[in-house]
């Protein structure tokens, strides 16, 4: 009996309903995109409500606001390729290390001077060759093991004797972890970044061993995203050793010369080795001090609030260096103890430098320096000319499958076209729904999908009329037509849908683009073709009970 219960007729056309609701905001996409950034920009400015947000955007607030985001290619927006400087990391490494094997060796052969050496080693004059046996056993003690998978079993360091020194270096394994560590970082406090200014859907990714790719559509241009990103924002404290006018002059072994940032000519000689960095920061917001002045207003977490209070309750009277990427930004005198963990950073700051300051302390600091090996600024317009080609060939595509169904199929060809047209609105409002990105590739996937959508509806036709030469009635021959092709249609698009899901999971870019929009293609055309031309179908059946069925 060719019947479908009230509740399926109901949650099939409630699917559709909600799928072409979803999609509609995208015929209007300026006008709700207007909406979205006036209530972001108000949500984080706090001088104006969502309401007011609304209002002036003009998109009712109660209606779904939901966009399709348009990919590098179709927007337009700036692209990068960074390169990650790993060894600033081992560097770092072996700066942290010196105080705890200074102090090892010291214990155990009496002196310990640090010697000259390359980024990734650390090298200790022992002053007793005799008691180098000693030193070694006493920095071999300090190793770890590796935090990592593939170095099960290993230390971090390699400790080794090389005349009266001893000479640390970081295992082959704890490189490896280090430089997975350093581009994990890199990627996330990148994707911070970019995402605090309110861009939609950026791709950033790891290629190679130590490149990331960035791309985000909508940003003016590359250099406006490279002010963004580039940004290493390292903050740390140092104790001052000199203050001088020479920035060649020597400054010892494992001691540093940093410019100040607004004070001219004038250079600081300070202890390479932080007392506190800007890992232990937890909080850092814009504030003024006390002479009303822009500034920006930090906190500690627990370990980093208690190196900074001994070391100031240890040090009254001593200058103290907060260096922000290797430049001064003031050297104040200790006062007194800071036990709180908190402080204030002056300088000639104006409100907006002192806002984005804290930003990129929040978001954390790069762990490496970055070097952009490529960069491009993709104008709006050619996302456009790919917007209005591919609008072209959807819209013939689409012709062309409609005048073709029709042709062959008559009323069940327009049954057929309707549901390809509730196919395209549920790609769209999906696409909508999850926050899909649709790139050029995308459009191809959805082109694609236009004319593969209509597949098991020739499946299903043709079996009806296979059924009706048999002198069934045509309730029973479009009942079994369904029922019979159903095999055919399940098996023909799972096939092509774990080709899709390969595609989405192995590839990149826009190979991804298009599967994304073929995977959810395949389902919304099985859904249309089967459930919505099936409940058309009983309608019309219903209503006109025709003797006869011209498929």
């Amino acid at each position: 009996m060719l019947y479908i219960s009230v509740w399926k007729r109901v949650l099939i056309l409630g699917v559709c309903l909600l799928g072409i609701v979803a999609a509609a905001p995208n015929l209007f996409y300026g006008r709700v995109e207007a909406h979205n950034d006036a209530v972001s920009a108000a949500e984080k400015s706090g001088f104006e409500t969502p309401e007011q947000a609304v209002e002036r955007a003009r998109w009712p607030d109660f209606l779904p606001s939901g966009l399709v985001n348009l990919g590098l290619d179709l927007r337009g927006g700036a692209h990068l390729l960074a390169e990650v400087h790993v060894e600033d990391v081992y560097k770092a490494r072996m700066d942290a290390l010196w105080p705890e094997a200074r102090d090892a060796v010291r214990k155990a052969a009496g002196t310990a001077r640090r010697a000259p050496s390359s980024a990734d080693t650390l090298r200790i004059l022992v002053g007793d060759p005799a008691k180098l046996p000693d030193a070694l056993a006493a920095v071999k003690a300090l190793a770890t093991p590796v935090v990592s998978l593939t170095g099960v079993g290993q230390n971090d360091i390699t400790v080794a004797a090389e005349g009266d020194q001893v000479v640390i270096g970081l295992s082959d394994a704890e490189r490896a972890a280090t430089d997975d560590r350093t581009m994990q970082q890199s990627l996330e406090i990148i994707r911070r970044r970019v995402d605090a200014v309110g861009t939609r859907e950026p791709t950033i990714q790891r290629q190679g061993s130590d490149r990331v790719l960035i791309q985000v559509p909508g940003i003016g241009s590359a250099s406006e995203l490279k002010a963004i990103i580039g940004t290493t924002a390292k903050l740390s404290f140092h104790p001052v050793l000199a203050r001088g006018s020479n920035p060649d002059a020597n400054p010892g072994v494992g001691n540093v010369i940093y410019p100040s940032l607004d004070q001219k000519d004038v250079y600081y000689t300070l202890d390479a080795t932080p007392v506190v960095s800007g890992d232990d920061l937890v909080d850092a917001r814009p504030d003024f001090d006390q002479n009303g002045r822009p500034a920006v207003a930090f906190r500690f977490n627990t370990t980093g609030a208690r190196k900074f209070g001994d070391y100031t309750a240890a040090n009254i009277g001593q200058l103290f260096a907060i260096v922000l990427d290797n430049e001064v930004i003031s050297a104040p005198e200790i006062q007194s103890h800071i036990p709180g963990g908190s402080g204030i950073i002056t300088g000639n700051f104006t409100v907006e430098s002192s806002t984005n300051l804290a930003v990129l302390l929040r978001a954390g600091a790069l762990p490496a320096k970055m070097t952009f090996l490529e960069e491009r600024t993709i104008g709006p317009e050619l996302g456009q000319d790919s917007i209005d080609a591919g609008r072209v060939a959807a819209l013939v595509g689409l012709v062309a499958v409609v005048v073709f169904m029709i042709a062959c199929y008559g009323l069940f060809g327009v049954f057929a076209s309707v549901a390809l047209g509730v196919n395209i609105a549920l790609i769209f409002g999906i696409l909508s729904m999850i926050g899909g990105t649709l790139t050029l590739p995308g459009i191809a996937g959805i082109v694609l999908t236009i004319g593969m959508a209509v597949d098991a509806n020739v499946l299903v036709f043709e079996r009806i009329r296979e059924e009706l030469k048999t002198a069934r009635g045509p309730a029973r021959a479009i009942e079994l037509g369904y029922e019979k092709a159903m095999s055919a249609i399940v098996d023909a698009n799972i096939t092509t849908f774990i080709t899709a899901a390969i595609l989405f999971i192995a590839g990149s870019g826009p190979v991804r683009g298009f599967a994304v929009t073929l995977v959810i293609g395949i389902l919304t055309s099985v859904f249309t073709a089967i459930y919505v031309t099936r409940v058309l179908i009983v309608v019309w059946y219903g209503y006109r009970r025709p003797k006869t069925v011209i498929v």
